[in-house]
């Protein structure tokens, strides 16, 4: 029996080293989008919404499609509280921000981060293989519900289709939640 808890103990201990994510739902650490105009848009501020945070790469063409899909759930959805943010995150993210807008014409906010900082966010390893888009959902009252690699079956990396229905499904889900003081 000892051998069996020492062995559970040190499997724990080896999957908490590699960094994955932690589980949802959890608190959503304090984070700020930073544009390229020098504003900041702290997560805290946004208390009362749903929020997708989307991690990109600017030249990925998955984030791009996953982008244009956005801006169609967030135009449709904006008035009932949704707010869709996204953050670049690969080398030159903010000279690379404007272009990655003007090819995906969201109208969203869209900025730019360095590595470290997204994947402290995200609670993952820096040295663990990591494929984007990365999208984090993030109920009214500031709990993850959601965070998902661009591999994982939820996205549908192998079935659009599925990957739009799922996001959808959860957006509305969560939008019809109750939830805490609305962000300023």
């Amino acid at each position: 029996m000892k051998g069996k808890i020492l062995n559970a103990l040190l499997l724990f201990s080896l999957l908490g080293s590699v960094g994955l994510a932690a589980p949802a739902p959890r608190p959503a650490p304090e984070y700020s989008v930073k544009l390229v105009s020098g504003r900041q848009i702290p997560l805290s501020s946004l208390r009362g919404q749903v929020v997708v945070l989307m991690f990109v790469n600017t030249n990925c063409p998955h984030c791009q499609a996953m982008a244009v899909f956005l801006e169609q759930i967030y135009r449709r959805f904006a008035k009932q509280g949704l707010q869709v943010l996204a953050v670049a995150f690969d080398p030159d993210a903010d000279k690379l921000v404007k272009s990655f807008v003007d090819r995906t014409r969201v109208s969203f906010p869209v900025g730019y981060d360095e590595r470290d900082p997204v994947f402290a966010f995200l609670n993952r390893s820096v040295r663990q293989l990591t494929y984007v888009p990365i999208l984090v959902f993030i109920d009214r009252k500031g709990m993850i519900r959601g965070q998902f690699m661009g591999d994982d079956p939820f996205l549908g990396p192998d079935d659009q289709q599925t990957g739009e229905r799922n996001i959808r499904s959860l957006i509305e889900s969560l939008l019809r939640e109750g939830g805490g003081q609305r962000g300023k």
